[in-house]
């Protein structure tokens, strides 16, 4: 019986370098790759081993025979991947031939000295580089990261009902007390350090900072209190340290969230969800306080485009199709139905559709989420706090109650002190990975390459900036540093007046 991977694939390719008879595409390399929702077991050359499940971060990978529930959809969906696939007629790409075999390589002189290299960041970018350098360099790292706990993104941006998803932090964890690894946790760069600072001490510095800023809407009104940015309630609910316990206020019945996104997904299920369901997570104690007491009873997910354009992933669409106890319904207002759109919109072919009144509140009964497409937000109505949002459509304009509003429509990098900062792409400028007129110093991560891939993208990513940093080392176009890395904490303590921490 084959294998299967299902929704909480994190694209990291695990598994395709354990798979001994090469059935998991697409591979790093492959065209497809880097935009891939997940990746697909092949079950007609699948040999049943399970390699595959054992190197799985995120238990995302089972037997088909022990698919349940709605992970059963995933036998179908991994096979419908290779449907008329045949490698010489892929049309992936025009000169793609056949299945490239997966290539993990990293060439490393047999006399390469030892590095001091920071790593600045303890997310999955930042991690995957540590990964990389620790496994296949002997370079000594000092890993620093502002807040006074490990994990970024992982922590505190992935939804507390998935838990899975969050497991891959026991992989990056085992790195922290690596013997040749030291950790200064509650050290800002610009704030408690320099740049130049951190450099002097470091043979190359690589910034793995994200993008922790939210994109705005750019519409009258979107200052008004009870409108939020996605960013903010996705912290709320992890807690965040930088979030206030009482951030996101759930006295409205209705919620708006605009975007189309797994982020303003996430939102809506939690907003949504039931408060026992949540009480075993990693849900913070202050959102499931306010969940309980909150009022939320529908939530209005509203898209610019149709359906089948919709950034979402499948899986976490099909997921919220098939969700107990939470109504899904499709606000009909376009007249566009889910056989007529195709492609992920098929996904909503069982969907009720409804023309929706929007000036009247909620319909008491169970909790819903609704889809609404084809709409943009023109204004956020309000006196002072938000009581609506007009939008505009097919239809003409429209105006939704709600008293709260959620701008979930993306991220965005912001500058690090010392270093160049693009402000039209919210990122670092680059080449490779290595930052732009400055010697000796690269990016990873988001910081990057922009708000796009998930967790599983970053470890490409890192494997390219570790790459492009080892052949500066080779060719001998790192700075040497001025100072030692081991006087980095006194620094800190002279600066801040206050201790770091090493795990």
């Amino acid at each position: 019986m084959a294998f299967a991977i299902t929704q909480t694939c994190c694209n990291d390719a695990s598994c395709v370098a354990v798979c001994p008879v090469n059935c998991i595409h697409p591979t790093p390399g492959e065209p497809g790759f880097d935009t891939a929702e997940m990746l697909y077991v092949d079950p007609g050359a699948c040999i049943d081993c399970g390699a595959c499940a054992d190197a799985c971060p995120v238990d995302a990978i089972f037997p088909v025979d022990e698919l349940t529930g709605q992970l059963k959809a995933y036998a179908g969906i991994n096979a419908d991947y290779y449907q008329d696939r045949e490698p010489a007629k892929a049309e992936v790409a025009p000169n793609f031939h056949a299945w490239d075999q997966p290539v993990f390589t990293r060439v490393i002189p047999s006399d390469f000295a030892p590095l001091d290299i920071a790593v600045v960041g303890t997310g999955p970018a930042g991690m995957y580089a540590v990964k990389d350098l620790l496994l296949h360099t002997n370079a000594n790292l000092t890993l620093v990261d502002r807040l006074p706990v490990a994990g970024g993104l992982v922590r505190y941006g992935v939804a507390p009902d998935h838990p899975s998803t969050k497991k891959i932090s026991e992989t990056f964890a085992r790195f922290y007390s690596h013997p040749r690894l030291r950790m200064r946790l509650g050290v800002e760069i610009g704030e408690d350090l320099t740049a130049d600072e951190l450099g002097a001490r470091h043979d190359a510095v690589i910034y793995a900072v994200g993008a922790s800023s939210a994109r705005r809407l750019g519409i009258p009104g979107e200052d008004l209190a009870g409108s939020v940015a996605a960013t903010t309630v996705v912290a709320w609910y992890n807690g965040h340290p930088d979030v206030a316990a009482d951030a996101v206020d759930l006295s409205a019945e209705r919620v708006v969230v605009v975007g189309n996104g797994n982020v303003a997904l996430d939102v809506a299920r939690i907003l949504t969800a039931d408060p026992d369901s949540l009480a075993d997570t990693s849900i913070s104690s202050h959102a499931l306080a306010g969940l309980r007491a909150g009022k939320v009873r529908e939530v209005v997910v509203l898209g610019r485009r149709g359906p089948e354009s919709a950034a979402y992933t499948s899986p976490e669409l099909l997921a919220l199709t098939a969700r107990d106890g939470v109504e899904l319904v499709v606000d009909a207002h376009d007249g566009t139905r889910a056989e007529d759109a195709g492609g992920k919109a098929e996904l909503l072919r069982d969907v009720r559709h409804e023309a929706v009144d929007w000036s009247a509140p909620p319909a008491h009964g169970s909790r819903r989420i609704v889809l609404r497409f084809h709409s943009s937000p023109l204004e956020v109505l309000g006196d002072g706090q938000v009581r609506g949002l007009r939008v505009s459509g097919p239809g003409g304009e429209t105006e939704i109650a709600a008293g709260l509003l959620v701008r979930a429509v993306g991220y965005r990098g912001t500058p690090v002190p010392g270093l160049p900062f693009d402000e039209g792409t919210g990122t670092i400028p680059n080449s490779g990975g290595r930052v732009e007129g400055r010697q000796g110093t690269y990016v990873v991560g988001w910081i990057k390459r922009g708000p796009s891939g998930g967790i599983g993208a970053n470890q490409a990513c890192a494997e390219e900036t570790v790459g492009t940093l080892i052949e500066d080392a080779v060719a001998g176009l790192l700075p040497t540093p001025s100072r030692k890395p081991s006087g980095l904490g006194s620094v800190v303590r002279r600066l801040r007046g206050r201790t770091t921490a090493r795990a």
